[in-house]
């Protein structure tokens, strides 16, 4: 687990020296602090070559956090006649069977790490070579031979690519602040992203908050060659396939494949817990993965002060009864101190505040180990999230009922909107006034933050006028539709969708800025792209039935955990943020919003942003998500532009 940062320039453009390079990988050194590896060659093409800004050649930067092969896992590595040159950000749990191949066809390995069975897979395979990696990484190899740089991201974007395309020049990243530190690095805020920012709470690939530079897709590579990139994908999973198989075939299935999923990621050359929420994925994950090991996991918890928001009473229960040694924290109403460091960490407005606790448990187990487990990816694929149930209920409404009456029903509108995390009166009116539309649409309605019509009341006219015609909406349609309506039910639909948008975007993001800021890797076995090929085929009776979510996972490992833990309420990982606006954060969320000197007022009416305060502090509705997506943009804007 790493950082990695570098370049390639033609003789026409502007390259970068070695303390530039340097300056870039300083800038990760988080994501690395174990080692650090320079790189900076001329191509093959230049033989007047030197190290000034402008000579045409290629730069490989990179930070290693060592988790296998402590002693000789160095990079950038290289294969025999230093033709292929690699930096390499993630883990490949599959390793040893791909080495063991490499190995049959007369490769010599100089080394016991994953790294250099990448660049022996390239070797023989080129470009088709990530397609038989199973892991988490961002990739960058420059193959001399070929005289081209070569750039590939995971299938389900657990480890972050940013990349600037500037005339005859590339440079790429792990995150934004490396980038940063080139010479003319194009700062321009990209309204888009802002649009897009204020309807999903991030801003979504391929673009990012500054103009001309991008995030490389989740599944995609990317080629650079005499000056021109091309992008194609490399994972051809089929969204809208469903097979057919019977329910003991598919319990026994799942458990075989979750439990090699997790015995994968028990790999590991330095210490390794788990994160334990008391939720049923991480429970899950806790329970299988204890079952592999000769003694007691290290598992840590977070909680907070407010009931409605602390689960860790599960978490302690499932250490319990698996025997883990456990751990738990606590997250105070103060800890809106660490807005700052989140805002200046993430590089791009974002806004899911559940970064606070996870920048906590994060910060606070790597006090034990360097690696845990984490059972993100559980719901995407298996139903757990309310409202993939209430598009299934909105679906039989709208066959017997009159949608559009009870979406405009002056009696739905009155309903009391609450601070509570699981307010009815709020719940029912949000499900209510989505009914009439498509399922897409009406599975926007209830993800977005601000919808079409709240941007744009809240958009001053000269900022409106700049927005590039596209609809945010689009990114989630497009995902929406790979699935084929006319083959999957509107729930696999959004299931499929949530993995190609929420999980990269938001979940992904989330969980890698945070963890690697602390030097801490996170494996997710839940998003083993083989277990996420299979679950994504099967029929939604088995993950939704009875009012359950989750169905499957209950059916095949229903005696591995307590039953409270299965009849739970699902909680999230959450914080109280109405609560917060009310009181801890009042002050600051006033004078940052509605400051004479608010950069946000360029882009937002003051008016309206005012207006949401007001509504929110007499409590006359819950905005808490809606300041919180325009606190972070503030103070965001405040920070880097």
């Amino acid at each position: 687990m790493c950082g990695i940062a570098g370049g390639v320039w033609s003789y026409e453009a502007e390259g970068i020296s070695l303390d530039q390079l340097r300056a870039m990988t300083q800038s990760i050194r988080h994501r690395g602090p174990d080692d650090e590896g320079l790189w900076l060659a001329p191509s093959r093409r230049n033989e007047l070559f030197t190290e000034r800004p402008g000579g045409p050649g290629v730069a490989l930067g990179f930070r290693r956090l060592s988790i296998i092969d402590l002693e000789t896992g160095r990079q950038p590595m290289s294969n025999e006649d230093s033709t292929v040159r690699l930096v390499f950000n993630g883990e490949i749990y599959n390793y040893r069977e791909l080495r063991h191949r490499l190995e049959g066809a007369g490769h010599q390995f100089v080394s016991h790490s994953d790294t250099e069975t990448i660049v022996h897979l390239y070797e023989d395979l080129g470009l088709e070579c990530f397609s038989h990696l199973n892991g988490m990484f961002a990739i960058a190899i420059w193959d001399s031979k070929s005289e081209q740089l070569v750039l590939a991201r995971d299938r389900l974007g657990k480890k972050p690519l940013y990349y600037w395309h500037d005339s005859e020049r590339l440079f790429f990243a792990s995150e934004l602040k490396a980038l940063r530190k080139l010479p003319n690095f194009p700062s321009e805020v990209d309204p888009g992203a802002i649009d897009a920012y204020l309807t999903f709470s991030y801003v979504p690939h391929p673009w990012t908050i500054h103009k001309g530079v991008k995030k490389l897709p989740p599944g995609h590579v990317l080629v650079f060659k005499d000056g021109k990139s091309e992008i194609r994908s490399y994972w051809d999973i089929d969204w809208s396939a469903q097979r057919s198989i019977g329910i003991e075939e598919a319990k026994s299935e799942l458990r075989e494949r979750l439990t090699e999923a997790i015995r994968l990621r028990l790999r590991s050359d330095v210490p390794l817990g788990a994160f334990l929420s008391g939720g049923i994925d991480s429970s899950l994950v806790v329970a299988l993965a204890q079952k592999e090991l000769q003694r007691p996991l290290k598992t840590f918890s977070i909680g907070f002060s407010e009931a409605d928001f602390d689960e860790t009473q599960y978490a302690q229960r499932v250490a319990q009864e698996v025997g883990t040694e456990h751990c738990r924290f606590e997250v105070q109403a103060d800890s809106v101190a660490i807005l700052d460091d989140l805002v200046r960490h993430y590089d791009e407005p974002f806004s899911d505040s559940s970064a606070i606790p996870t920048w906590y448990l994060c910060e606070l187990t790597k006090q034990s180990v360097t690696v845990a487990l984490s059972g993100d990816g559980g719901d995407e694929l298996f139903g757990g999230y309310e409202r993939y149930r209430a598009l299934q209920l909105s679906e039989r409404l709208q066959r017997w009922l009159p949608s559009k009456w009870l979406a405009n029903n002056p009696l739905i509108k009155r309903l009391p909107d609450s601070s509570a995390r699981r307010s009815l009166g709020r719940r029912i009116r949000r499900f209510c006034e989505a009914l009439g539309l498509p399922p897409s649409k009406r599975y926007m309605n209830w993800i977005q933050i601000f919808g079409e019509a709240s941007r744009w009341q809240m958009y001053t006219d000269a900022f409106a006028q700049q927005l590039p015609d596209r609809d945010p909406f689009e990114f989630l349609e497009q995902a929406w539709m790979r699935a084929n309506p006319k083959r999957r039910d509107p729930m696999s639909c959004a299931m499929a969708a949530d993995l190609q948008t929420y999980v990269p975007c938001d979940l992904m993001t989330k969980v890698d800025m945070a963890s690697m800021r602390h030097s801490l890797e996170a494996r997710q076995p839940f998003l083993d792209y083989n277990l996420v090929q299979w679950a994504m085929s099967l029929p939604v009776e088995f993950k939704m039935r009875r009012g359950r979510g989750k169905w499957l996972l209950y059916e095949t490992f229903r005696d591995d955990l307590p039953l409270e833990v299965w009849n739970r309420p699902k909680m999230g990982f959450g914080i109280p943020i109405a609560k917060w606006f009310r009181t801890s954060l009042k002050a600051k969320a006033e004078g940052v919003l509605l400051g004479a000197d608010a950069r946000c007022h360029q882009y937002l009416r003051r008016e309206v942003i005012e207006g949401l305060l007001k509504e929110h502090m007499e409590g006359r509705a819950n905005q808490g998500y809606r300041l919180w997506n325009l606190l972070m943009l503030e103070l965001w804007l405040r920070e880097f532009s």
